[in-house]
């Protein structure tokens, strides 16, 4: 794939382990601590593009989920929830918001969650170094897998590793068998910050992020790794505390590509709703 002219970029910073001196995990030390690669001379500097959002339909959503993942498989939407004592993975509808199935998981602060090329549901956890990896029809443990730092958002690429954020401006790609780390990158942004990266989706073609305690929602360009276009959420925030009936919403956050089509799913933490949109380009 071309990528869209954008900032003139990192690329992906590779780190052996044999340079690193000790565990997998190690090697997401500072940026600065990492060798970096001489940027690809395909990609150019331009500032992000500005996307329309074109909601096709309002559905209902649980309003006491801290949304924290969202992800459809098989025409079922997976939702990690967080905060300790009221974390969970739910199994909803996608049309009517009625849960089908769930699991509590009380003793952590659920975080991001995807699903792998195998169909297995994985849920990070905040700052507990767990990653939970679940059977996607009965949601029970199939394995567990430790890492350093703080998990975010959790997403699967085309090729199958799965790329996590931690709130910064850098991602870690991970091995889906063993979670450990294969690279680690620095994403940029022309005229804007790029840091704060929560949420994560893969739609086969782009990465898209929602920034922590903003309202954009960034596509990110995997190839230059960088933010090539943004859009803004914050109608959607507006709308859902309206219908909040008097009760406090939270951040934006939440993103799921509904496979073969050209619509994405919205939300926030605590939204008593959820947007069907599209993001047609200008």
């Amino acid at each position: 794939m071309i990528p869209r002219a954008v900032l003139a970029c990192l690329l992906v910073l590779v780190v052996p382990l044999a340079a690193c001196g000790g565990s997998v995990d190690e090697a997401q030390g500072p940026a600065g601590q990492l060798p970096a690669v001489e940027p690809d001379p395909r990609c150019e500097a331009a500032p992000p593009e500005e996307l329309d959002l074109e909601v096709v339909r309002t559905l209902p959503h649980a309003q006491d989920a801290f949304t924290q993942g969202l992800e459809v498989v098989d025409g079922e939407l997976f939702k990690s929830t967080g905060r300790v004592g009221e974390s969970s993975v739910r199994v909803v509808d996608l049309d009517d918001g009625s849960e089908l199935r769930r699991v509590e998981v009380p003793d952590v602060f659920g975080e991001g969650l995807t699903a792998d090329e195998r169909g297995r549901i994985w849920q990070l956890t905040w700052t507990e170094g767990i990653a939970f990896v679940r059977d996607p029809q009965t949601l029970e443990e199939l394995e567990r897998f430790e890492y350093d730092g703080e998990g975010w958002g959790l997403a699967a690429l085309e090729d199958g590793r799965l790329v996590m954020s931690d709130g910064s401006d850098r991602l870690t790609v991970r091995d889906p068998g063993d979670f450990s780390v294969l690279e680690i990158w620095e994403v940029g942004r022309d005229a804007g910050p790029a840091d704060r990266l929560n949420e994560l989706e893969w739609d086969g073609e782009h990465l898209w992020a929602n920034r922590y305690l903003t309202d954009e929602l960034v596509r990110i360009d995997v190839d230059c790794r960088v933010v090539d276009a943004v859009v803004d959420l914050s109608e959607l925030r507006a709308e859902a505390a309206s219908l909040a009936g008097g009760a406090a919403i939270d951040v934006t956050n939440g993103v799921a590509h509904l496979p073969g089509t050209d619509r994405y799913l919205l939300t926030g933490k605590l939204w008593p709703v959820m947007f069907e949109v599209r993001l047609p380009e200008r």
